[in-house]
């Protein structure tokens, strides 16, 4: 059987829940929906909608209330739940890691660099750190699903206007350098394997219609170590889904 995994920046779970979140998510029905941005405790949304039918949900929230945040929606429990465990990016809840029998899924929220480059080192390191825990878990012959919202636009076809952001937080050529040493490490952007061509985005600013005219970024991601892309069937941007300034990416495995 097919396996669907889902991965969505929702810009906070009480305000998606509020957009139609539920509705869309029991038609999506997929195995694993990772999200990002979460900015709730799990006692903060009700139980249906932490446990609806069939699934099971785990939440790594950030220690400052109402900011950042991961969490997943499984249909079948992982051997095991963790996060980073440093607590320089755990405090800020950042990384999410669930450990299956066939693959490891690194659910993330990489920092945004922030204008003049305040947390660029920060953004940097957290970048570094997600290179290594990755290489160190296909040492252990581990398969890795690193999903997320990266903050990174790696290439002039992943937004819309690159000249005009070349000294934007995410397209900052420090950024861009981290991506492009973590994808030569042997690791595949899923959604490029497929699709070479421009105008796909997944982010979009609020901002002077931009989701209407489609000027966007493309800064989430599903990235797999290349030993496992064998498995990926396809790759999409689910640019119909509505209820955040993000819209769901995903993977299907074979």
């Amino acid at each position: 059987m097919p396996t669907e995994i889902l991965s969505w920046n929702v810009n906070g779970m009480r305000a998606v829940l509020k957009k139609g979140f539920m509705e869309w998510f029991e038609k999506a029905a997929p195995d694993v929906l990772c999200v990002q941005e979460s900015r709730v405790l799990p006692d903060e949304i009700s139980a249906s909608d932490r446990e609806p039918a069939g699934y099971t949900s785990y939440w790594m929230p950030a220690a400052k209330r109402g900011y950042s945040g991961v969490g997943a929606y499984v249909r079948k429990e992982p051997l095991s739940v963790s996060n980073l465990g440093k607590k320089e990016f755990d405090d800020e809840g950042r990384v999410q890691l669930l450990e299956y029998k066939d693959y490891t899924i690194v659910n993330t929220y990489f920092p945004n660099s922030q204008p003049e480059r305040k947390r660029i080192e920060y953004k940097l390191k957290f970048c570094d750190a997600i290179r290594r825990l990755c290489n160190r878990l296909v040492k252990q012959d581990k398969n890795v699903i690193l999903c997320g919202d990266y903050n990174i636009a790696h290439t002039e076809i992943d937004l819309a206007r690159p000249k005009a952001n070349e000294n934007n937080p995410g397209y900052l050529p420090e950024e861009r350098e981290a991506m492009t040493k973590f994808l030569k490490g042997a690791y595949i952007d899923t959604f490029r394997h497929f699709c070479p061509e421009p105008g796909h985005y997944s982010w979009w600013s609020y901002r002077a219609n931009a989701r209407a005219k489609n000027i966007g970024w493309r800064i989430d991601y599903h990235c797999v170590n290349a030993g496992f892309i064998s498995r990926v069937k396809n790759a999409r941007i689910h640019t119909e889904v509505m209820g955040s300034d993000h819209c769901p990416v995903g993977i299907t495995l074979r």
